[in-house]
């Protein structure tokens, strides 16, 4: 490694401090910790918030993976991927299992997460009450007396509205039946992954200056009413048209020269897996006489 800079680019007590921030988060699971948000090397709003939070944490025996909606190829993915690199030396991967510390923007893998593992979301919007009450003040009394009721009622609005809920992304939770907690942009299908989930998962929001935590097998459930449960999105009917999986989350395409609706999985390197796993599954099933 030829960088003449700071390990992991930020100075030691800049990290030391996130640190801190990172265990409190952890000790109160889904509480907004404020901390001092440094000066990076990309805009706010392009993942700062996460990209302090690894620099912050990794060492020279983690393997480093980052995806942004679920591609490692990405531009956001792959120049945050070199830069941690470049200051760090540390080795990166594709494959989720090899990773111990995974930077995402927008989604949860579909390999489930170990107790070696890290995953760290990026968050652009940390407030979950921002949507109807503006006030920093009154939303910090509002999770001070648990007082989410605001919460149930813009679902309520949208049920009334639309006849369903209608938030895709960034659905709220409750996390370990106290606070409410933005899950960052990730699809609405992610949610249940982040319940008793066996790695530690940190959200950095670098403009909004906060951080919090969802520390391994912590409750997490997403809000909803008795009448009308919590429902990931369906894709009845599709199948991705590579590995003919039904249950993972699905992008919908349209094949340029068809004018043909066709489904892939969301998350490549995932994809890619299980494309070789047939292959070689195929492959090993070839009789040579």
């Amino acid at each position: 490694m030829n960088y003449q800079g700071n390990y992991a680019f930020l100075d030691e007590n800049s990290k030391m401090e996130i640190r801190r921030t990172i265990l409190k988060a952890v000790a109160i699971p889904g509480y907004q910790v404020p901390f001092a948000s440094r000066e990076m090397p990309i805009a706010r709003g392009w993942g700062t918030g996460g990209l302090q939070l690894s620099l912050s944490l990794i060492g020279e025996e983690d393997v480093l993976k980052v995806i942004d909606q679920g591609s490692d190829e990405s531009v956001n993915a792959v120049n945050i991927k070199k830069m941690i690199a470049d200051t760090t030396g540390v080795a990166t991967t594709i494959h989720t299992g090899e990773a111990t510390l995974i930077q995402s923007r927008h989604r949860i893998p579909e390999v489930p997460l170990t107790e070696d593992q890290i995953l760290v979301l990026q968050v652009p919007l940390p407030e979950p009450l921002r949507a109807v009450e503006p006030s920093e003040r009154k939303t910090k009394a509002m999770h001070a007396y648990g007082e989410y009721s605001v919460s149930w009622l813009h679902l309520f609005e949208q049920i009334v509205r639309y006849g369903k809920t209608a938030m895709h992304s960034d659905y709220p939770v409750i996390v370990n039946k106290r606070y409410l907690m933005a899950p960052s942009p990730i699809p609405r299908f992610d949610n249940p992954k982040l319940n008793h989930n066996e790695g530690l998962v940190l959200f950095g929001a670098g403009r909004e200056k906060k951080i919090y935590a969802v520390p391994p097998y912590t409750d997490v459930v997403s809000i909803d009413f008795e009448d009308h449960p919590f429902e990931v999105e369906s894709f009845a009917g599709a199948a991705c048209r590579l590995t003919g999986q039904t249950d993972v989350f699905l992008d919908e395409l349209v094949d340029e020269a068809t004018g043909e609706t066709y489904y892939l999985t969301n998350d490549q390197s995932y994809l890619l897996e299980t494309l070789n796993a047939k292959q070689e599954t195929a492959a090993g099933g070839i009789r040579h006489d």
